[in-house]
């Protein structure tokens, strides 16, 4: 019989029938030997402290943290500062950990053995949470004496607590010093823009773009007033010269009837002045007909001294020879009359007038040439002055900018020193653990139980599977291929409980017999 007949869930069954007590033996000795293993082993305890994260107190809003990097970085890194070998090996030596090991081990291997039994796990965040930022970690530290486990998990929990808040107080406060550092740069750079646009200002000065549109008034202020001062010159100029035309004819006509005297006393009109007078009063005359009509009242009575002096110069004409200038010689001087003395000063109260206004004119002449000036290199400066304002502008901006938030580092190092920013708190702090953690002598008999189960169903049915009986109906079938006949069942003794009986099978081929 090399094929083996599939069992059923009924051939297991009469399987446990038959070889339980080879299934028991094992299941109950497993337990035993289990637990006595676990009582041979050394016990380890563990001690936990929950770390909680606390958030920052003082609103974002009002002053933004210096710490930006991810929590769940921050604290990898500050675990990795913890669980260094500086901070690892003081433990080792001041609580004398693991002094089995002392003599064969080096003191590296005995911190890579601690941290090894040092053991971090965040909480978990809540569901509802859509932040998947840890709210908290756990610090387990499992050691073999319990005293000691609860003093390097309070010291780690330590560790953490002052690491965080040394990293956050550093961060800030060197954010803060570099902050300054570029404020002081920011500001040296801002004062030499500052000079700069003082010396162009003074440079340019009456030429800045906000110069521009008080300059065209002032230009066409002074337009006006070139115009007013041009009227009031011309006017001055004529007042003048009509005075000094008036002055000539007073005095040529005064001139022409000034006795001289001759002799004794004979008087007598000089003809070669009254030939005189006639000729620039003729021109006079000449020179008004282009300007004037012939009914203004100049010019009549120009006309009207004309004539009269062409009279006198005819009643002269039958009078004696007129004396040469050396018969004059001493004859005495006559003073002008008042009315000649008075056009006189008219006349040169006139010219002084005019003199000014040509001075007025003058100097307004030369500002509205300046002013013009002004305006013509108007372009050029307002280009320069903005290429200097717009450095002035951006060296400003990035000035209040670097100052307010050096401002805002200080605020952010200050609430840091107070620990009103981000900080750890340890909410549990490091228990003395009463029952070992390890072995658990529990799951010891249970494994050992399992063992032991498992073991004795695979002996049983290794025995089973090398035995060669005929115990049912399909054997028969199955390995003789043929149906039976009839069947003899089992016959029980009531002294003994049962007998064995015999089956009696009917092939094909004959009668065979199988005890069983």
């Amino acid at each position: 019989m090399s094929a083996r007949r599939p069992l059923a869930g009924e051939d297991y069954l009469a399987l446990l029938r038959r070889k339980w007590l080879l299934i028991m033996v094992p299941a109950l000795l497993g337990p035993a030997i289990a637990y006595g293993i676990s009582l041979e082993l050394h016990s380890r305890y563990t001690s936990s402290s929950l770390m909680l994260i606390e958030r920052q107190r003082v609103p974002d809003s009002y002053v933004k943290p210096v710490i930006t990097e991810d929590l769940n970085a921050r604290i990898a890194d500050i675990e990795e500062q913890v669980l260094s070998r500086t901070r690892l090996q003081p433990i080792v030596e001041q609580l004398g950990l693991f002094r089995e090991s002392v003599g064969d081990a080096t003191m590296e291997d005995l911190v890579i053995k601690l941290r090894k039994a040092i053991s971090l796990t965040p909480t978990k965040p809540l569901v509802s949470s859509r932040e998947q930022t840890v709210t908290g970690f756990s610090i387990e530290v499992t050691l073999d004496d319990p005293q000691k486990a609860q003093q390097v998990c309070s010291d780690i929990a330590s560790m953490f607590v002052e690491e965080n808040i040394r990293q956050r107080e550093g961060s800030a406060e060197g954010t803060a010093n570099f902050l300054q550092s570029q404020l002081d740069d920011a500001k040296r750079k801002l004062d030499e823009q500052d000079a700069r646009l003082a010396a162009f200002k003074r440079q340019h000065i009456g030429t800045l773009p906000d110069e521009m549109q008080s300059n065209l008034n002032l230009l066409a202020t002074l337009n006006t007033q070139l115009e007013a001062a041009t009227q009031t010159l011309n006017r001055a100029q004529q007042d003048q010269a009509y005075a000094q035309a008036v002055l000539a004819q007073q005095v040529q006509a005064w001139e022409m009837t000034r006795p001289i005297k001759v002799g004794e006393g004979a008087v007598q009109e000089d003809p070669n002045a009254l030939e005189k007078r006639l000729a620039d009063l003729q021109n006079q005359l000449a020179d008004m007909e282009t300007r004037y009509t012939k009914h203004y009242p100049e010019m009549v009575q120009l006309k009207a001294e004309i004539e009269g002096l062409k009279n006198r110069i005819r009643q002269q004409a039958g009078a004696p020879a007129k004396q040469t200038p050396s018969d004059n010689i001493g004859a005495a001087k006559v003073p002008e009359p008042p009315q000649i003395q008075q056009l006189r000063a008219q006349a040169h109260g006139y010219e002084q007038a005019a003199q000014a206004d040509r001075l007025e004119l003058e100097q307004l002449k030369k500002q509205i040439k300046a002013y013009e000036s002004r305006l013509e290199v108007g372009p050029a400066v307002e280009q320069e002055y903005k290429e200097i304002t717009r450095d002035h502008e951006t060296a400003l901006q990035f000035y209040n900018e670097l100052l307010n938030k050096r401002d805002q580092s200080a605020m952010a190092t200050n609430m840091e020193h107070r620990q009103e920013g981000e900080r750890f708190r340890v909410l549990d702090p490091a228990n003395l653990p009463e029952k070992p953690s390890f072995p658990k002598r529990p799951l010891f008999a249970l494994g050992g139980l399992a063992i032991g189960l498992a073991l004795g169903l695979g002996a049983a049915v290794a025995v089973e599977m090398n035995e060669t009986c005929l115990r049912s109906e399909r054997d028969i079938e199955f390995y003789l291929r043929t149906p039976a006949f009839a069947l003899i069942p089992f016959i029980e003794n009531a002294g003994n409980g049962k007998v064995k009986g015999t089956a009696l099978r009917k092939h094909k081929e004959g009668v065979g017999l199988t005890l069983s």
